[in-house]
């Protein structure tokens, strides 16, 4: 199954680190984010990944071009340039790196990705937030609600928009802006996805988080997956510290 990584926005609210590298690429314990989730998804076997990209795309690019000659022993003949791995370190990924824009929405960056997403079911999250969410358990939910998208539901105070979820926990009846006391549910990305979902997206100006799961609550297609453990996201630089803190102490996602 392949996991589409959400790559390309601005990320201005950590502006001390991004004016120079994409959010996801911000370091966690002296690796991207990016790559804390990716390691994630890799323990439940999942290591086919697109890169949605955007802003500072090259960034992305260039480190995973350099991902294996970084970590690896060789011997180089500076004439011929033939390079002889002396002990290949790095992980058995595929990693699909996609430009989809600078000013794109994140309905139009799952677009752009389509023809690499049309064929089979994939999952789908931000590069910037880390959970220790069970995903197989979260799959499976999603089958057996037969939505064509799953997302999943956690508790964080503050500044997103709330969820407002049926009787069982299992249905997304709707949305609603977030007071700052209500610790309510939210939408944590973790999203398991049918690519019957692509076509409710209407192009690169559409936010995957308003028309596209409007329309997917009015077709009953839209199920939650709550999961009460851990889930942090990475919007400043607050928030950096937190995980660098937590990643320290043994970070909650670090399942490997």
């Amino acid at each position: 199954m392949k996991v589409a990584l959400l790559a390309g926005g601005f990320g201005t609210r950590l502006s001390e680190e991004t004016t120079v590298r994409p959010k996801p690429m911000v370091e966690i314990g002296g690796k991207p984010i990016m790559w804390h989730i990716m390691k994630y998804y890799a323990h439940y076997g999942m290591k086919d990944f697109v890169v949605l990209g955007g802003y500072k795309v090259e960034y992305i690019r260039e480190y995973f071009l350099r991902y294996r000659m970084s970590q690896s022993d060789f011997t180089i003949d500076l004439r011929s340039g033939k390079v002889d791995w002396l002990e290949a370190v790095g992980d058995d990924w595929r990693v699909t790196v996609l430009d989809t824009g600078v000013s794109s929405m994140t309905g139009g960056r799952i677009l752009r990705a389509r023809q690499f997403l049309q064929d089979e079911r994939f999952c789908l999250t931000y590069g910037d937030g880390l959970s220790n969410v069970d995903l197989d358990q979260l799959i499976s939910t999603h089958v057996s609600a037969n939505a064509w998208c799953t997302l999943t539901a956690v508790t964080q105070p503050g500044r997103y928009g709330a969820l407002r979820l049926s009787d069982d926990r299992t249905g997304v009846m709707g949305f609603r802006e977030k007071d700052k006391a209500d610790g309510g549910l939210i939408n944590g990305g973790f999203f398991v996805c049918e690519p019957a979902m692509l076509d409710l997206i209407d192009g690169d100006d559409t936010v995957f988080e308003a028309e596209p799961m409007q329309r997917m609550v009015e077709r009953g297609k839209l199920s939650s997956y709550v999961h009460d453990g851990y889930w942090q996201s990475m919007d400043s630089l607050r928030d950096k510290q937190i995980l660098e803190a937590q990643w320290a102490e043994g970070a909650p996602w670090k399942v490997w």
